[in-house]
Parts: structure tokens; sequence; C-alpha cells
């Protein structure tokens, strides 16, 4: 029976796995957003539910400083005598660091600090006790994979760091992950950056300290110069099944249109990982992988459909909600008013590198009808609530309420790089209405209702311009509702009663 690829949608990059007896946990980068790191778990590597997220208090996650596409980058998880560890690079602020807990779905340690350079850090358990913390860095050697080992209680380095690999000549080698497996040690890394020419390679070595031995058959993941759906494969991670079988899970996209643009971010997908009689990994379909692959041995248990419409009930926000760099009781609520998320826009706007009032999810469907139920009354001019269609700071849409030179107006902006303009507007006088957004492949369409009235649809953006090849970054796009003063703290809380997300792919 097949799967289908991506086994998780939309911006969920540089996964990694780790197998617990039956269950498997995966983890992938966050960036700027808030709660960091997300979590999920699977029994059987293709269906998988988000538990919620590892990093999920201020102690942990410093995003105050973190620009677009900075904050998280790059986390491992792995199991070791029954702790979970989850270690990661905070790039704008600390450094590596990694987190531990006994109960992967409870909460997880504060965070150790550890002193040893570079991102995409991973760590290595070997069966005499030492720890080995390897990781992407420009070194004394040049760019390539340096290692050192710590003392996994305290987060201290034991060793100095040293050199193991600079890969097989593409650039930033990074994402590397250490494995024994038989009598080998191997080192699995990414070449070619995060991009069309991104490739996994592997080598081995009798030591976990090296010399490696970069295996011939390299690159054994790549989709570069290739005419297929999906691009970009790479950041892999190998997790073995209870069945004996070997299995990938790696990043890729699926770009739209010509020339190429992907705007839904790097996606989680997986393969089937075959070995050589020389002893040697190959992933997929001879290094490639297709929308639809064979499942094999794996156990299918489709999870249970997620509900589509969130009515705000719960004490607790879902856990595909994420905010921008904070989570303050200051800008949102569940309990201000009754089954309502309650927002207070502040002085930041999403144009700028703050703590914005956004209560946002990812997009995860090239095809996809996306509505909320808002009210809201602006009282001072410069209030305004709505929802966007957000990439980063500089690449965003906006269909919104607020208050112009003392008058009630719905507006639809763009924001494209330096380029803003109110693409259109017309006066408003009820405190409530319907925001609607229909997405397609191409582009966005934007419209409003009220009382059961039809919708009447009031702009449009390209979906290309929100892509990554035009916006930059390492994120993928979100729904977000929102509020913001436009640089004052706004007195008028915005009301949303409901928000529905309706697949049609």
């Amino acid at each position: 029976m097949p799967y289908k690829n991506p086994v998780i949608s939309g911006f969920h990059p540089d996964p990694s796995v780790c197998r617990s007896g039956d269950d498997f946990y995966l983890v992938t980068s966050s960036f700027e957003y808030y709660p960091g790191v997300p979590l999920f778990h699977s029994k059987d590597l293709v269906n998988w539910t988000q538990l919620g997220h590892v990093l999920t208090r201020p102690g942990q996650l410093d995003l105050s400083r973190a620009p677009s596409s900075g904050g998280i980058f790059a986390p491992t998880i792995r199991e070791n005598k029954g702790t979970f560890y989850m270690v990661t690079t905070n790039v704008s602020a600390g450094g590596n660091f990694y987190v531990f807990t006994d109960d992967p779905r409870g909460e997880w340690s504060d965070p150790i600090f550890v002193d040893h350079p570079g991102i995409d850090p991973d760590l290595f358990f070997d069966e005499d006790g030492t720890v080995y913390f390897t990781s992407s860095s420009n070194g004394a050697k040049g760019p390539g994979i340096y290692q050192s080992r710590i003392d996994v209680k305290t987060g201290k380095r034991v060793s100095d760091v040293t050199f193991l690999w600079t890969g097989t000549g593409g650039q930033y080698p990074e994402a590397p992950h250490l494995y024994r497996i038989g009598a080998w040690y191997y080192l699995l890394i990414a070449e070619g950056g995060t991009e069309y020419g991104h490739m996994v390679t592997v080598a081995r070595s009798e030591l976990p300290d090296g010399p490696f031995e970069s295996c011939p058959r390299n690159p054994i993941l790549t989709h570069r110069s290739r005419r297929m759906p999906i691009h970009a494969t790479g950041h892999a991670d190998l997790v073995q099944a209870p069945d004996g079988g070997w299995w990938a899970v790696f990043l890729g996209i699926r770009p739209v249109g010509y020339p190429n643009r992907h705007h839904l971010g790097r996606e989680t997908f997986l393969a089937p990982v075959i070995w050589t009689e020389d002893g040697w990994p190959v992933i997929g379909e001879n290094g490639t992988v297709s929308e639809l692959m064979p499942s094999g041995t794996l156990p299918l248990q489709p999870a249970a459909a997620q509900p589509v419409k969130d009515d705000f009930t719960s004490p607790a926000l879902a856990t595909y909600w994420n905010m921008m760099r904070t989570s303050s009781p200051e800008l949102w609520s569940l309990g201000e008013k009754e089954s309502c998320l309650t927002l207070r826009g502040n002085e930041t706007t999403l144009n700028e590198c703050g703590a914005p009032a956004f209560v946002g999810r990812r997009q995860q469907h090239f095809v996809c009808d996306v509505s909320a139920h808002m009210t809201f009354a602006p009282q001072r001019d410069g209030e305004e609530a709505g929802i966007a269609v957000y990439m980063n700071d500089r690449f965003h849409y906006e269909l919104a309420v607020t208050r112009i030179s003392g008058e009630r107006k719905i507006i639809f902006r763009r924001r494209i790089g330096s380029l803003q303009k109110i693409e259109n507007e017309a006066p408003w006088t009820s405190d409530s209405l319907v925001l609607h957004v229909k997405a397609d492949k191409d582009q966005y369409t934007f419209g409003f209702s009220d009382a059961g009235e039809p919708t009447f649809w009031f702009g449009r953006g390209e979906t290309a311009l929100l892509a990554t090849e035009v916006a930059g970054g390492f994120t993928g796009v979100f729904f977000a509702l929102y509020a913001t003063g436009n640089g004052a703290r706004s007195e008028s809380p915005v009301h949303f009663d409901w928000f529905d997300y309706k697949a049609v792919e």
C-alpha cells in the first residue's frame, strides 16, 4: 500500500526522528516562531500527530533579538536509556544547547548550553557511555563537520573540538548525524545548501571520531537537475523500524510554476533505506523519491482526522498555533471573552522585527479555504485587526478592519519588499464580519461577508510573491489572525469566535 509524500506538509523543515519501542518522535525547525520546535508522534512513520512543542517557556527560548528566519535552527532528537534529548541552535541568543525529559509528552528541561561552535548540532551516545557532540562549522580547517566529547549532565566539553569531514565538495556541509550500525560509524550530512542543489552524502569510519571514508555512490539522495515535483531534498535522518527495516526522513520542497517558486516552505518527506552488499545506505529509489512511495512492511495506522474548525473553546490553543517571538498574555487571551480568541494590538506591526499580536498556523495545502469570524470596533485611528497571509516582515498580504481619519474601513493591503500599498478599501460600519481567504497554487483571493451574506471578493495576491525565491529566508506561509495599534497600544480588543481551515486538494 503506498503512502503520500510529504508526510508532514507545510513549513516543517530539518526533520529529525528517533524511536522508542514502537513509538517514533520527530522534531523540526521553528526559527522565530513561538513555541519552538514542533514535536510529532507516530506509530508508523507515515501518519504523524503533533503533540505540541519542545520549547514552551521563556526560560527555554529567547527570540527577542531573532530576525525573520533567525532563532531556532535544525534540532536533533535522540533517546538514550529512557531519557529523550533535543539539541539545537538558537542563532540569535546563546548558540548550541540541549534540553531533556523522561516523557516527551510532558515538560522539557531548562537549556544546557554547550561551548561548541557551529549549527545543526547532533548528539551521539556510544555504547561505552561517551557522548559526542557534532556540528557544522567554519572552523580551523574551513567549512565542514566538527566534533567534541561532552559530559551530558553538565554540557561541559571534555575534549577539544576536532575536524571530521568536509563532505564531497558541495557548499555548506551541514546537518551531521552520527550513527553506529554494525561495525561501522556512519556520518550522514547535507551538502549544496538548502536549495535546488541540496543533497545527502555519507561517510563511515571504524571510530566515531574518524578518519571517515566517503561513500563511492555519493550523493545517496538528491533531486538536483531533475524534472520532478519534489526538489531540494536533503537534511536527512535515519531510523530503524521495529521490524528491522531502515527509513529516512528529510526535507524537500514542492515548487509551483516556471521558474520554480515554493511558498509552503520546506516540508518533511519519508523514504525507505536499503543497504548495499558492501554496507552503504541508499535512500529511496536509487537516491530519488516520489510523491507516492511503497510503504513496505510499515504497519500503517492512519491518525484520527483533526478538526478543521477551531471554536476556541479549549483552555489552551491547539498545537498548530504559533506566535511571533513571544507568547505575551498582554497580546492574546482565551479567557477574556468566552469561546473566543482575543487579541490586543500593541505598537508593533507585521512590517517589523518584533512581537506583534499574532496567532498563526502554517499553510499546509496548496488549495484551501480559510475563514474567521471577527468582532472589532476600532475607536482610534490606526487600530487595526484582521487576517494576514504572512511569509515574513517584508512579504505579506492583509485583509483588515481599521480606522483612518476617523472613519472605519475595511482594507486589502499588500507588502512586497520595499513596496507597500492599500490596494482596495471601503467604508465599514458593522462590528462583526467574516474574513475569507481562498488559496490555489497561483494566487490568494481575499473577501468578506456579514451576517450570512454572500462573500464579497475584495483583492488578490500572487503566491509567487510570497515564495522563498522572492521573499528569501527559511520559513513558509502562515495564515495569521493579528491586531496592531500601528505605533501605539490599541485600546480596542478584537475577538475571533472561530477560525476554519478547509483543505481542498
